[in-house]
């Protein structure tokens, strides 16, 4: 299973929370990547359904990955 952000990204709009099956349902309908689906389908069949797309790929990026201040002597 491999994530990159645009792969990702198709799931942003999911309906969080959401399992396995609703996901996959989600990314069909949505026109998302083959590749998308796949990864879907290769996550652990649960009872429980995934809060966010952090639970499924830990290291997704958030927006305080890209917000920084610059640290600038004066």
């Amino acid at each position: 299973m491999i994530w990159t952000i645009e792969l990702a990204s198709y799931l942003d709009d999911a309906p969080w929370p959401a399992t396995k099956d609703e996901l996959i349902d989600y990314a069909v309908r949505t026109g998302a990547p083959m590749e998308v689906i796949q990864n879907l389908e290769e996550l652990e069949d649960s009872e429980e359904p995934y809060e966010s797309i952090e639970e499924i790929w830990p290291d997704y990026p958030t927006d305080e990955d890209f917000f920084y201040e610059d640290e600038k002597d004066y």
